[in-house]
């Protein structure tokens, strides 16, 4: 009895603050930044074995056809349950939440729009004429869980209409990233097992539309379906989204539940710390000012707050939008520089958009770099627009968190 007695305060001091860190909206945001601090001292500190050991080949997984490296699996396998859990929150936000109505959904859409053009045609402006402007797709992203975790540390300056506006702006920015990477970024497209991923998905819809429920047969469908679209040379990674949309309402805040605390607290890190292995190059003042590295950064940087500003301004003197309540205009500017922060979305497009790994380097330092301008900047931002620095307080819900509310059993819209 003593030793329980003893053991169980014990457990308590150290369970509660790691449950508290779990459960902050900061923290995957805070997770992210360590294990790409770790990467890169690792990658810089002679680790030449770290670097390599993401990228060794197994001969036999690739006589399968299936991903060869601990890299591909992560990027190809890993990560489609990142989309998966993108995708679940894209389709409970259209359906019952803050897209279910184009007045409400009108502003974010809008302005993740114009967060994406603007940076798009930034890259392509320096990289018009080079071999690169197919990286056009790289600063267009919006990483949903650091950017919303960083704007949790802004408090009270940063209001609550404006954090479900940044969090909607970045579920479509998602959305937006997945159709350019399905449609840009694949490879050379096989028709036969294109073929084969549409039945396999039409025979999940149908478990759907026959309202089956959910369980083996869809996991062993959806399984089948990534294989397909990995054999296809379509990007196998977004077959999360698409067996999201195959999921009936009833059963996506179950599954977000289930799943949102791997992707945050497993896939993510892992994620990061298998892409941000990246030896900084001696001459790295030269490399960031090719044109590649321009590009991403000011796309980021510059091109995503001036885009979301100068379409979010036009749509509500136009009558077509309004802003969220208690929220202005220098406020929405400040949103602007958040979404900067392109990180997961971006360096995975880079892993695909580039297959020289100089030019896969030189793009995820800037990347790495415009994350840390984007925070910069908002944080002196804010604190300029306030005046003051406000406690921090925790937002409710992130977009890689599982509703606070499970939707009514009896809403059964797929």
């Amino acid at each position: 009895m003593a030793v329980a007695s003893t053991s169980s305060p014990l457990r308590h001091r150290i369970m509660t603050p790691l449950r508290d860190f779990i459960n902050d909206s900061r923290s995957t945001g805070i997770l992210l930044i360590g294990c790409t601090l770790v990467s890169l001292f690792i990658s810089n500190s002679g680790g030449s074995w770290y670097t390599s050991g993401w990228k060794a080949e197994s001969h036999a997984l690739a006589s399968s056809h299936l991903p060869s490296s601990t890299l591909e699996w992560i990027n190809n396998f890993l990560m489609a349950f990142f989309f998966l859990l993108a995708g679940l929150e894209i389709k409970r936000q259209l359906v019952t939440g803050e897209l279910a109505s184009f007045k409400k959904a009108v502003l974010p859409f809008g302005a993740a729009l114009g967060g994406m053009l603007m940076p798009a045609l930034i890259y392509t402006a320096f990289n018009l004429y080079t071999p690169h402007a197919h990286g056009w797709g790289i600063p267009t992203a919006t990483d949903i869980a650091f950017s919303i975790g960083i704007a949790s540390l802004l408090g009270k300056r940063f209001s609550v209409g404006a954090k479900i506006l940044l969090m909607a702006l970045a579920i479509i920015d998602d959305l937006g990233a997945i159709v350019v990477v399905a449609f840009f970024y694949g490879g050379h497209v096989s028709a036969l097992w294109l073929g084969i991923a549409g039945i396999l998905y039409g025979l999940l819809l149908t478990c759907n539309y026959r309202k089956l429920p959910f369980g083996a047969l869809q996991i062993l469908l959806g399984a089948g379906l990534w294989y397909a679209m990995l054999r296809s040379g379509v990007e196998a990674s977004i077959t999360g989204v698409l067996f999201a949309f195959a999921i009936p309402v009833k059963d996506l805040a179950l599954i977000e539940k289930y799943i949102h605390k791997p992707v945050n607290f497993f896939i993510l890190p892992l994620f990061a710390l298998a892409n941000t292995a990246i030896p900084i190059p001696g001459n790295i003042l030269e490399a960031l000012s090719s044109t590649v590295s321009m590009g991403v950064l000011l796309g980021l940087v510059i091109g995503k707050p001036v885009g979301i500003f100068i379409v979010s301004r036009i749509m509500v003197a136009a009558k077509i939008a309004h802003l969220p309540s208690n929220t202005s205009w220098q406020q929405i500017f400040g949103m602007g520089t958040l979404a900067g922060i392109g990180f997961t979305m971006s360096i995975f497009t880079t892993m695909l958009a580039f297959s020289e790994e100089a030019y896969r380097d030189i793009a995820r330092i800037a990347i790495l770099l415009a994350v840390v301008v984007s925070v910069i900047v908002s944080l002196i931002y804010f604190r300029i627009v306030s005046g003051k620095f406000a406690v921090p307080a925790q937002l409710g819900a992130t977009q890689l968190e599982p509703p606070t509310q499970v939707p009514q059993p009896g809403i059964n819209a797929a």
